[in-house]
């Protein structure tokens, strides 16, 4: 967004809950059991400030692997004004969530599922014209259910084996239980409760060849639904794609993917203001890494891509042989201090229309696994 955003995170992976009023048990904090405590603060100075706070129980109950989750976040994003200035403008998002994830036996011992329910509050004033309405504010209470299967044989350097996901989110049909005329209603009224079905897969699949190299071919799908036709849209949740998938805001719950020689969030549909987000994308991708070192405590692979997806605002429009295609060439590094750095290359061949120069040669700085 072109500002630099400084982010501060500890986390502690054997804290100890139960010891928390234990006498010399906080050094520095109790720990033994296993949970992970997890605080993280980002912020560009007065503009945007972000707070999270996160904790796993891995074996809830003591006797199966089933966890159990609990975070809470708050970001507030805002022109830099004091509160008391007329003039300011603020978008604050507040949300809680829980979770609770299982390991399957059948149909083999790879599949997990992890079901999440989870409140956001969004509260806008005098934002511009980022939505349909400049002030007010909206809920999304939602359900996710994800079920998933992980064969893979490694973290960072992966030689075999398989990731898939398969995740449904979706809220109440608020609408149904109203008696709001929604065809003439203000879009504060429309979105007061926010109201969708939102469909994801994502694949991964890896092959040695040889002794060395490794093929990897991935794809992801994403498709955003609404129950009333009165209503529409959501105009959050959306899909932007294109870029390196890096965002330092993700404030109305958008999904920034990765799309390797185009600028970011570039295909993406464009309303009169800007970017509106996608309902329906896809994303394919082939690579071929070579390890250049596999020390635990530096390891570096190359890797060259090709790759290609699409995003469309209708799901009548949507065409998954229609994408922009790019090549390019790349580099992960995992260093223990920082995780896991990615630097690319790649073109990309296809014109974006109202866009000039989008597309063509760009590089793509990453931070973590992008999918």
């Amino acid at each position: 967004a072109g500002q630099v955003v400084g982010t501060l995170g500890v986390t502690f992976n054997n804290f100890s809950s139960r010891n928390i009023f234990k006498k010399g048990a906080w050094a520095p904090l109790p720990s033994g059991d296993g949970q992970r405590l997890s605080v993280q603060f980002a912020s560009t100075g007065r503009q945007y400030q972000s707070y999270n706070v996160s904790f796993t129980e891995p074996w809830l109950g003591g006797k199966k692997p089933n966890s159990l989750t609990v975070s809470g976040y708050r970001s507030r994003q805002s022109n830099g004004l004091k509160n008391d200035d007329p003039d300011i403008r603020y978008f604050v998002v507040t949300g809680v969530s829980v979770g609770l994830g299982r390991r399957l036996k059948w149909p083999d011992d790879y599949f997990n599922v992890y079901n999440e329910v989870s409140l956001q509050h969004y509260d806008i004033q005098n934002y511009g014209n980022l939505f349909s309405f400049q002030t007010g504010y909206s809920n999304n209470l939602s359900f996710t259910t994800t079920i998933s299967r992980n064969s893979v044989d490694g973290f960072i350097w992966i030689r075999k084996g398989s990731q898939v996901s398969f995740s449904l989110q979706l809220t109440p049909p608020f609408s149904l239980f109203s008696d709001v005329d929604y065809t003439t209603a203000a879009d504060q009224e429309k979105y007061k409760w926010i109201e969708y079905h939102k469909w994801k897969f994502s694949g991964s699949w890896f092959k040695e060849i040889g002794n060395k190299f490794v093929l990897n071919y991935r794809s992801n799908f994403g498709f955003l639904g609404y129950y009333n036709k009165d209503i529409g849209q959501s105009p959050f949740e959306r899909f932007y794609v294109g870029g390196d998938g890096l965002s330092g805001f993700s404030y109305d719950g958008r999904e920034i993917i990765a799309l390797r020689g185009y600028e970011n969030n570039s295909i993406t549909p464009r309303g009169i203001s800007g970017y509106v987000g996608g309902s329906v994308y896809d994303k394919f991708t082939l690579e071929l890494r070579y390890p250049v070192s596999l020390n635990p405590q530096a390891t570096i692979y190359a890797l060259g891509f090709f790759e290609g997806g699409n995003n469309w605002y209708y799901f009548r429009d949507f065409d998954p042989l229609k994408i922009k295609r790019s090549v390019g060439i790349g580099a992960r590094f995992f260093l223990p201090m920082f995780g896991l750095l990615g630097l690319d290359y790649g073109y990309g061949f296809d014109t974006i229309q109202g866009i000039p120069g989008s597309n063509g040669g760009h590089f793509h700085f990453t931070i973590g696994q992008q999918f």
